[in-house]
């Protein structure tokens, strides 16, 4: 995480801390009315550092607030000085201060928006940047529950309502109050009957809008989640286009977006009907307002009790007063809007991070001794099942560890756990006698090397993809790795060589081509931990077998401990050390040869019948286990 993304952290945790400790508690999954507008005035927090401008912004404002008031002022002076007294001194006077005024105004409309407009943008940066830098911190078990397209929109479209907010609805809700209460005030002080009159319907309206709040706030936040199910089967269907066209799926899938799209569509009109329904009875109670004002002035000015001036003074003054009613109205929705997003994106920012490192963790050193899993259990957040039930084995530094068992059995998890993307929900996992929740993530993760059955490239340079976990290293570095990889042949082959551009999500390449960058990515770092979860699965047996002793080679010279999910028979007879798994337990362990007399588990699992002839029979079952897509270990990552 950069320190300004940090900095922006904490800035929105000092924000929380003074919310809840006025007695606020954050908004939960079900929130109530008031828990958007809590979330609202948490984002405003993000405007204290740049207090300098939404300062000036304000201050802009407040000077064409006054001088929206002090129209009124000159236009009675043209009319009961200038024309009806006939002082054509006072005429000028009240044009050339008329003329001013509007120069003044169009100067400081113009600051003011200048400088709200960079306020905004600066909070919606922040934003951006605080949820960014949380999402990466969040753990693989809130990442595991998340949709992807529900983050994207609230990385989006949500923190746009706040910035729109900040840069239209806070200085245009602060201007209507000012010109509220300043219309208010120069009314009374025109003629305090009159503006009695005319004050009558404000707390009707005020009613009217304060309704719609409450019944449109639940119905913006309903929108924001369908767009999140938009955005969510729209990603779906773009990373998966192969995969409908090839199943012939174009007509569900239309339908299935049609569907989502008309359900967003429909809560946004349900949405909009109940702001339409409000502003004919605003507007309404607003005209009865200037008629009484209308009537009660004219019978005044009838009387001589009220000048013609004063009494056009005074409906524009009622015109000023009328407006900003109407604009809260307006805003209203607004605000409703920036609360539903502010609630979203507070949300993230608040979620736990699940794996974080101790106060006092410390830095683990180079790891050289012994793993140790003590008693370990593992079920995921919400799940009454447990994945691992009570696992305990010890590996030594330069031990070769295979993972066997059944779909389910745990094998992905112990891998998991290692690099802490999961924490264990009781005993302990430990390197050289450091339990792994005492030390530093980085400090950690630096030594391990992890290849993904899934490969997961982004876009960029080939040489980009090799250096991702090791950004300075030497092109003779990058090389090494990728013939240690069996990838620099084929490497060499594309058409910039190292530096050819590939696709998002490595595309361009075949299955077993990304797989091998993935591995000599890994190995590019140097690991002293190397964890290898089906990572050969997409390559053929000759290149399998070139990269399996290129591995064996690297984790000989470093003393590596390297841990393998894999069923191949050579990859199983070189290991140090097998690992049994059934139903989250260490059914058995020891050497291939061990266990294929032993073990019946092992046997039904790897293929093998016997131990007389148990090599042949095993490489014939693998080998064309080994040509398919592994479906049942596909099938054991989705559960």
């Amino acid at each position: 995480m950069s320190a300004q993304a940090a900095s922006t952290v904490q800035r929105f945790e000092d924000v929380r801390a003074e919310d809840v400790s006025a007695g606020d508690a954050p908004p939960g999954p079900r929130p109530t009315p008031k828990a958007p507008m809590r979330a609202l005035r948490r984002s405003l927090g993000y405007l204290r550092p740049y207090w300098l401008a939404t300062l000036g912004a304000l201050l802009s404002l407040c000077l064409v607030s006054a001088a929206n008031l002090l129209i009124p002022q000159l236009i009675h002076l043209a009319i009961d000085k200038g024309i009806t007294a006939g002082q054509g001194r006072a005429l000028w006077l009240a044009t050339f201060g008329l003329a001013s005024v509007a120069l003044l105004r169009a100067l400081f409309t113009f600051l003011q928006g200048y400088l709200a407009e960079r306020a905004s943008h600066n909070v919606a940066y922040d934003l951006r940047d605080a949820l960014f830098a949380r999402i990466e911190a969040l753990s693989f078990s809130y990442h595991d529950r998340a949709q992807t397209g529900q983050l994207l929109t609230r990385l989006t479209d949500d923190v746009e309502q706040i910035r729109r907010f900040i840069n239209g609805g806070v200085i245009q809700f602060i201007a209507a109050i000012i010109m509220l209460f300043g219309s208010a005030v120069l009314l009374l002080m025109l003629n305090w009957r009159l503006a009695l009159i005319a004050l009558t319907t404000i707390p009707v309206i005020l009613f009217l809008l304060l309704r719609m709040v409450q019944r449109v706030s639940p119905l913006y936040v309903q929108a924001q989640q369908k767009l999140d199910h938009l955005n969510t089967i729209l990603r779906e269907d773009l990373v998966g286009t192969r995969v409908v066209r090839a199943f012939r799926r174009e007509a569900y899938e239309n339908a299935r977006y049609g569907a989502v799209n008309r359900e967003l569509l429909d809560k946004n009109l349900t949405t909009l009907r109940a702001v339409s329904q409000t502003f004919p009875l605003v507007i309404f109670f607003s005209n009865l307002g200037t008629l009484a004002v209308l009537w009660y002035g004219g019978a005044e000015v009838i009387a001589g009790r009220l000048s013609i001036g004063a009494l056009v003074a005074f409906n524009v003054y009622l015109a000023l007063l009328i407006f900003p009613v109407l604009n809260i109205g307006f805003l209203a929705a607004s605000i409703s809007q920036a609360g539903a997003s502010s609630l979203r994106v507070l949300e993230i920012l608040e979620a736990p991070l699940g794996t974080e490192e101790a106060e006092d963790a410390k830095p683990l050193p180079r790891f050289t001794d012994r793993i140790e899993f003590r008693d370990v259990r593992f079920r995921y957040p919400g799940s009454e099942k447990e994945i691992l039930c009570g696992v305990s084995f010890s590996v030594k530094a330069g031990q070769t560890v295979a993972l066997v068992g059944a779909t389910g059995s745990g094998k992905s998890t112990i891998i998991n756990l290692l690099p802490r993307f999961y924490d264990a929900s009781s005993g302990s996992l430990s390197v050289d006698g450091h339990d792994l929740r005492a030390v530093t993530l980085d400090s950690l993760r630096s030594q391990i090397g992890i290849v993904l059955q899934e490969t997961r490239l982004f876009s960029g340079t080939v040489r980009e993809q090799i250096t991702f976990g090791k950004p300075e290293a030497t092109q003779a570095e990058v090389e090494r790795a990728a013939v240690a990889a069996q990838a620099d042949s084929f490497i060499r082959d594309l058409p910039q060589g190292y530096d050819t551009v590939i696709g998002e999500r490595g595309a361009g390449l075949s299955g077993g081509q990304r797989q091998r960058i993935s591995i000599a990515r890994a190995l590019l770092i140097e690991p002293s931990i190397l964890l290898l979860d089906e990572s050969t699965s997409a390559v053929d047996a000759e290149t399998e077998s070139a990269i399996r002793e290129a591995l064996a080679e690297s984790a000989r010279r470093r003393r590596s401990t390297v841990f393998v999910i894999t069923r191949r028979p050579a990859t199983l007879r070189q290991a140090d050390l097998i690992l049994v798994l059934d139903g989250g337990r260490i059914a058995a362990q020891g050497t291939h040869a061990e266990l294929v007399r032993e073990s019946v588990l092992y046997n039904e699992v790897v293929g093998a019948q016997t131990e007389d002839g148990a090599d042949s029979a095993l490489d014939g079952v693998l080998e064309i286990e080994e040509s398919v897509p592994d479906y049942a270990y596909a099938q054991e990552k989705e559960s």
